[in-house]
């Protein structure tokens, strides 16, 4: 269902809590003889003032009935009444009850001007001193700069939440600083696009000046690179067309604007093999964070285990094991150097090292701590090694500041408590979570680095994994031979024929990967549907919720994420009288529904049976327990993480019945199906397919096209990422 706004208009009876950082308020206000709890964002609201109201009477769990705020307008108390009554709640420092009266006694209706123009005749009162009186104005004057910044800034489309970042940023002059220039606004890490300035812009009574346009949309050209093609830095040259182009000027003037924006420090500059590069501030920084970090973990080595030989001598006979020569490298330059990087495909042997290098670092007696960037990659990393693994962010212990902004306690100041730690996935790790991590690392902290080079690079900017490999600055031991057990998988022996360029096997004459043929993409999707709703749980016995996962290349066309999701919805979780939903831009939510966060939140609560926390990430998938469309909330369970998702947040979830490639990164599924058809020529490349295949643990089923899987297995043009990490860490 549809939320239907409505309006009151009433005067404020009492402020119940108000939150001087975002403005979030909740209050009781009497609209037409009836007292009425309103919550939302109302900053400087105060009782007693006569206020006009838009949003939604919603139910909450343990408040009951309220009326949720989505925009409001004020008007000062006129009469005498109201007059105190705003006086008398505490507002303004220095101004109780007692003098609430004594005041609005003496001037009336005529106090609040008294107390913006002429504060000092209030000295005339006893018990009111000159300096007291100055100190009211001031005062008084303060808690109407804001409310002057939302009135001047409101006709501009800004919400009263907006108003608020704003005006903490550019304080009592945001309205004049926006008016001369609303590009600023991007620079505010406040969560303004250029496309939202630029709108601003058009309905300013004066236009500003072009300068301020031309530098933001330059940065906007280099921060779009970074954010939606995941480069750190872009050669200057090939940064001038796209600006020109965009901004409507000529190359000449991209590049000396560049200039001017490089020598205020808005970007950086530096020169890789001889050319100049341009970063954003925080990229430039954060890939040297990294370097300067890594090369103070080499350069800083663990003491020599003297019995090290012979420790995994014994790890080999106690556990019935022989390493190969590679897997046994691993294990002892984990322990000699304190920092490896171990890559290797599915089948080589990863989680067995690992466990190696743990045993070898108890053997020492080391603090041991295991991370991964996502909850399901760090719950198979848990499940593997038997001990206990955190997403990076637990691990760091995530936190956020006033703005909303995440930051983490641990850090060089607070570092882990750990000797040594294992990091998983590394592959999906972008450069500015890197860089925390390793600033959070004491010294002489043992660092072993695990992922698989031939997947996808990460959703975020870098490509660490790649670039520690090509730097050649630190040890690397890539698994290359597949166990022989490994071999009877055909998920397995496919996955290395793609990453080899050679056509996977698609006879359907093994136990864990099938192919099925069809003509066109409405049949490929049809065939999905089956096998999800009826086809594998018939045979298998498996649940189409929890065990089979379809990923697609690309969410759209008839094969895509969009459409694929609304037809396993209609066939696994159809409509019906018992189940309630709620309907978020236009995508039903469904009581029952497997769904997907698709963007960190740090501020959901989630509680399981032996822990509590806080903090919902980016691809972590969950089903809908319960929809409450009157208080418009859903709760969702998150592999045993049950957590209330209020109404502002459900743009955060998707179906998730279907998934992306980029999404499906970090986890494993019992079952995978895989729409191979008609996929656009920027997604058929060959380690999009590698990623998507390794995510099956027991059956990988293809449905479409072999000709399609043949031309992205043949294609190994991946898209070009800008990095220059590997270079930062030659120059340490």
């Amino acid at each position: 269902m549809s939320i239907q706004e409505e309006h009151l208009t009433g005067v404020v009876e009492e402020i119940t809590f108000q939150n001087d950082t975002n403005g979030w308020t909740v209050l009781d206000i009497s609209s037409d003889d009836d007292l009425i709890t309103a919550v939302g964002v109302m900053p400087g609201v105060c009782a007693g003032e006569t206020l006009s109201l838009t949003g939604s009477f919603t139910i909450h769990q343990s408040f009951g009935r309220q009326f949720k705020v989505t925009a409001f307008s004020r008007c000062m108390p006129e009469t005498t009444e109201q007059i105190f009554k705003y006086l008398s709640s505490g507002v303004i420092k220095g101004i109780g009850p007692k003098k609430a009266m004594m005041i609005v006694e003496k001037f009336g209706a005529d106090t609040l001007e008294i107390l913006e123009n002429s504060p000092e005749r209030l000295s005339i009162l006893k018990g009111i001193s000159e300096e007291q009186a100055k100190a009211i104005g001031i005062d008084f004057k303060r808690q109407f700069a804001m409310r002057a910044v939302m009135l001047g800034l409101e006709k501009y489309g800004f919400t009263p939440a907006e108003c608020v970042r704003i005006f903490k940023k550019l304080g009592v002059d945001a309205v004049k600083l926006v008016e001369e220039n609303p590009y600023r606004l991007c620079g505010l890490n406040i969560g303004f696009s250029f496309e939202r300035a630029e709108s601003i812009e058009e309905k300013l009574p004066k236009k500003p000046q072009p300068d301020h346009r031309i530098r933001e949309g330059i940065i906007h050209v280099v921060r779009h690179n970074s954010t939606a093609m995941g480069h750190t830095c872009i050669p200057r040259e090939k940064l001038l067309k796209p600006c020109a182009d965009f901004l409507n000027i000529t190359q000449d003037e991209v590049d000396i604007a560049l200039d001017t924006i490089i020598s205020a420090q808005h970007l950086k500059v530096a020169e890789l093999d001889g050319k100049e590069f341009v970063f954003l501030p925080t990229s430039f920084l954060a890939e040297k964070k990294i370097a300067s970090r890594i090369c103070v973990v080499a350069n800083y080595p663990p003491p020599v285990a003297p019995r090290l030989a012979d420790w995994i001598d014994d790890i080999e006979k106690a556990n019935d094991i022989k390493y190969e020569e590679q897997q046994r490298l691993a294990i002892a330059t984990a322990a000699k150097k304190g920092l490896l990087v171990l890559t290797g495909g599915p089948g080589t042997g990863k989680t067995t090292t690992i466990k190696g290098i743990i045993k070898i670092f108890k053997f020492q007696g080391l603090e041991i701590s295991l991370a991964a960037p996502t909850g399901r990659a760090a719950k198979r990393m848990s499940e593997v090694t038997g001990m206990d693994a955190k997403t990076i962010h637990r691990l760091l212990e995530v936190e956020w500041d006033e703005d909303d902004k995440p930051y983490f306690r641990r850090n060089a100041q607070n570092p882990l408590d750990c000797d040594a730690l294992i990091l998983d996935e590394l592959s999906m790790i972008d450069i500015h979570l890197f860089a925390n991590l390793l600033e959070a690392l004491p010294m002489g902290c043992r660092l072993i680095l695990v992922g698989d080079s031939d997947q996808l690079p990460p959703v975020g900017s870098g490509n660490v994994l790649q670039d520690l490999i090509i730097s050649e600055m630190l040890p690397v031991v890539k698994l290359t031979q597949v166990f022989r057990q490994a071999l009877e998988s055909k998920i397995i022996t496919n996955a290395h024929r793609i990453v080899a360029g050679e056509m996977p096997d698609l006879k359907n004459d093994g136990k864990d990967f099938f192919h099925m043929e069809r003509p066109n993409p409405f049949l490929t999707a049809q065939t999905v549907v089956e096998l999800c709703k009826d086809r594998l749980p018939t045979a298998y016995g498996w649940d189409p919720l929890s065990d089979i996962q379809v990923i697609c290349p690309s969410r759209k066309g008839e094969t895509g994420t969009t459409n694929l999701n609304r037809l396993l919805q209609a066939a696994l979780n159809p409509p019906d009288e018992t189940k309630n939903e709620i309907t978020v831009a236009g995508q039903i939510f469904r009581t029952g529904d497997k769904i997907m966060q698709i963007k960190n939140n740090y501020n959901i609560e989630w509680e399981s049976k032996d822990d509590k926390g806080t903090g919902i990430f980016n691809g972590d998938i969950g089903i809908l327990k319960k929809v409450d469309s009157k208080a418009n909330v859903v709760t969702v369970d998150f592999d045993g993480r049950e957590t209330v998702i209020p109404g502002e947040y459900l743009s955060e979830l998707e179906l998730a019945y279907a998934i992306t490639v980029h999404k499906s990164q970090g986890s494993e599924f019992k079952a995978v199906i895989i729409p191979a058809i008609n996929i656009v020529p920027n997604l058929a490349y060959r380690n999009l397919l590698y990623t998507a295949v390794t995510r099956a643990k027991d059956m990988l089923i293809t449905v479409g096209s072999a000709n399609q899987i043949e031309a992205m297995t043949y294609n190994d043009k991946k898209a070009k990422r800008y990095s220059a990490l590997a270079h930062f860490l030659k120059e340490n």
